[in-house]
């Protein structure tokens, strides 16, 4: 396997510009259409502003007290540190704290500001369905996360869509404030149907934003965590297995767990119809067929690579 590793991030840093763009733009439209005052924007916007900057900078404190977790040493899990220290080294980056949830749920999730404050975090339920092999497809997958910073990308979209919503929620509670005195006849049903709109559409779309933009990060994590290690076949067993995992034993649904819900590897609670169409992780046997495709791209170069030349 070639010992060299470039981190490429799909375009993320332009992912994370579009979305903040994306997100503020439904805030201006729903400030146009209800007719709120300056006030009322000024005060989403500032709340908008501090949760992202909070959800960035205390993600990984956050995360790991969600799920109880502690941090073990090398003693404590030899196999788990020769894995990351191998993946990092060959990503060329820092090597994570390491931690592990007290939980049988199996799941796995990374997290942290950037590659010098990070944390992989794996539950007790995934080192005991695991094999080391798979172990090692789960880590590769976590580590991209960091390495491609989607951290902050996942960040900028739950505090802003938590934003959109209670924008929302207010409008339709409170009324657009101080302009709608201006308004009256048509104008003022015009400002009425605004309210109801944002609403109900904006949370609605603030959520389905997030919600793209997390499964768009599963799918290139699988990929660029299936090129670190050089095994998507390894990758995609694992998710096989905590998939069938996670619905026998899923974790309990608590404000912390639902917060870190979005960073793991595999949807930690039981998804059944309409629930799944809002799932922030995409179809698991959708991920394991681009994964076994990609496992026999990576068979045909290996091939070819080594076959004989034809004289």
């Amino acid at each position: 396997m070639d010992s060299t590793f470039k981190v490429h991030g799909h375009w993320n840093g332009l992912k994370t510009t579009l979305l903040f763009g994306l997100m503020w733009a439904v805030i201006m439209v729903i400030w146009w259409l209800t007719g709120a005052s300056s006030g009322t924007l000024g005060v989403y916007v500032v709340i908008g502003l501090a949760m992202t900057f909070g959800s960035y900078w205390f993600s990984d404190r956050v995360a790991i007290a969600s799920m109880g977790a502690q941090q073990v040493s090398e003693a404590e899990a030899p196999e788990l540190y020769r894995i990351v220290r191998e993946l990092s080294g060959r990503a060329g980056k820092p090597m994570p704290r390491i931690y592990i949830a007290p939980t049988t749920s199996p799941n796995a999730f990374a997290t942290g500001r950037n590659e010098r404050h990070a944390a992989v975090c794996c539950t007790q339920g995934i080192l005991r369905i695991l094999n080391e092999r798979e172990v090692r497809g789960v880590l590769g997958h976590e580590l991209m996360h960091v390495y491609n910073h989607d951290i902050l990308t996942s960040a900028v979209a739950s505090a802003m869509a938590t934003v959109i919503t209670y924008l929302g929620y207010s409008l339709m509670y409170f009324g657009g404030g101080a302009r709608d005195d201006d308004r009256n006849g048509a104008s003022g049903i015009s400002g009425l149907l605004g309210v109801l709109i944002s609403s109900v559409l904006a949370p609605i779309g603030a959520s389905l934003i997030q919600l793209a933009i997390s499964r768009t990060r599963e799918y290139d994590a699988d990929e660029d965590g299936s090129r670190l290690t050089g095994d998507p076949e390894a990758l995609a067993s694992a998710l096989n297995k905590i998939e069938h995992g996670a619905a026998a034993d899923p974790l309990p649904q608590t404000a912390g767990t639902q917060s870190a819900a979005a960073m793991m590897i595999q949807n930690p609670f039981r998804s059944e119809g309409f629930s799944r169409l809002f799932s922030t992780h995409p179809p698991t046997s959708e991920r394991i067929a681009r994964l076994m495709q990609m496992a026999r791209q990576m068979d045909a170069v290996e091939g070819s690579s080594t076959a004989p030349r034809s004289r």
